[in-house]
């Protein structure tokens, strides 16, 4: 989460259909490989975290495809990434297809000979169709495919409009977006929310952490590999102490169950919001539709998230499983996926698209989300994200979360965050 999943087409819109009509669409399975579809069902095991918007399109799959049968696996966003990494190495129990997330996608490109090449199924066909930084994130050195791009997490900030105006702030989104052009900026507006209201005014400091380095020139490693601590993640460590200390943070951690209970309890008005995150305050909070609309960030721009259909070679049904990712992908696939939950489409073209960009989200104030999110994908400087990314950036988070607990002092949260992020770039 994610996220978002959680971001071109060369094409004028009355040609896509027909341009983008797939083997798959037809019911019909590839001959060769381990696909046995005429033989009786088969079964596709599908992992990711969060809501990709995948029920209808099981839904939707699977009566086009009598003999296919979608089994869909969420998990924890971090818990998915440890079980395929535990699975790639002891040789068996991978699903079918896996999400693999921006933060994840290095270090599982570097083994690519555990995951199909794409290529290998055509989909060399569609590079031209991405953002083509999204492509290449997905590229081993070796020239292997291992994902197709689902969604990109351009940043905005999400804010509760009704506590806001109980707390005397602005409630137009253009208004609160004046509100904080810098982080400091954001910081101040916390904590005039706090002194009014005695509540906490964002969900967690880790959710500070990642939007800032998001936005940074240099994450955690350079290209080659080597850990930079002092550069991008410095700058947004501090940014996370400073609001803790101030007092903004509910201490909640993302993706568990007293997250969840922190937005059906009013126990936090902001948080980051890359486009992935609409679908996860929608399902979580349904009761608070028209209580939630869009600002732009502060700092401007960023990138948190955005995710990658993988298929490991473990699996049985290779050529099926290609045929669902490949489907998935399509446009009219990825505008419902959009519709459905917000994740962004990875695929520029689409950001023209009238499906996309005049799409208003009802449930976010009628937010214009296609303008906000399209326009924040198209800009977009990507990170290098080294192999270790994930993993260290869990080792950090997890020092944040000591800090919002209590159990680690805001003066030695740096040292120790170093210290954690040095034992996971050598782990």
């Amino acid at each position: 989460m994610t996220r978002f999943g959680r971001r071109g087409w060369a094409l004028v819109a009355a040609g896509l259909a027909g341009a983008l009509t797939i083997s798959g669409c037809s019911g019909q399975s590839l001959e060769g490989g381990n696909d046995k579809a005429a033989e009786g069902q088969i079964t596709l095991k599908v992992n990711f975290w969060g809501d990709m918007g995948l029920d209808k399109l099981k839904a939707a799959y699977e009566k086009d495809h009598p003999n296919i049968k979608i089994v869909l696996n969420s998990g924890e966003y971090n818990a998915q990434h440890e079980d395929l990494q535990k699975k790639l190495v002891a040789g068996s129990g991978a699903p079918d297809i896996s999400a693999v997330d921006e933060g994840f996608i290095v270090q599982f490109r570097g083994q690519s000979d555990k995951f199909v090449n794409l290529l290998d199924k055509g989909a060399g066909s569609y590079e031209s169709k991405y953002l083509p930084w999204k492509w290449q994130q997905s590229l081993s050195k070796d020239g292997q495919q291992i994902g197709l791009g689902t969604d990109v997490g351009g940043l905005a900030m999400c804010y509760r409009t009704d506590l806001f105006k109980a707390a005397g702030l602005p409630t137009d989104r253009d208004q609160v977006s004046k509100l904080w052009t810098t982080w400091d900026d954001f910081i101040n507006v916390g904590k005039q929310y706090v002194q009014k209201t005695k509540k906490k005014f964002v969900d967690s400091g880790t959710n500070m952490f990642n939007p800032v380095l998001a936005q940074q020139p240099q994450g955690f490693y350079n290209e080659q590999e080597q850990l930079q601590m002092e550069g991008g993640p410095k700058v947004a460590f501090d940014v996370s102490m400073k609001a803790i200390q101030a007092g903004l943070s509910a201490n909640l951690a993302s993706f568990q169950p007293n997250w969840d209970q922190g937005f059906k309890k009013d126990q936090f008005a902001v948080l980051a919001c890359p486009a992935w995150m609409l679908g996860h305050i929608q399902d979580t909070a349904p009761e608070q539709k028209g209580k939630w609309d869009i600002a732009t960030i502060p700092g401007g721009g960023g990138n948190w998230g955005g995710s990658w259909w993988t298929i490991p070679k473990q699996g049985k049904n290779a050529d099926e499983a290609y045929k669902f990712v490949e489907w998935m992908i399509q446009p009219q696939q990825q505008i419902e996926v959009f519709k459905t939950v917000g994740n962004l489409p990875s695929q520029p073209a689409l950001y023209k698209d009238p499906a996309v960009l005049d799409y208003k989200k009802e449930f976010m104030s009628n937010a214009p989300t296609g303008q906000i999110f399209a326009s924040t994908a198209e800009n977009l400087k990507p990170q290098y994200l080294g192999k270790k990314n994930g993993p260290t950036r869990v080792a950090v988070e997890n020092v944040i979360t000591r800090v919002q607990q209590g159990s680690l002092s805001p003066d030695k949260a740096w040292p120790e965050a170093v210290k954690q992020a040095e034992k996971a770039a050598n782990s």
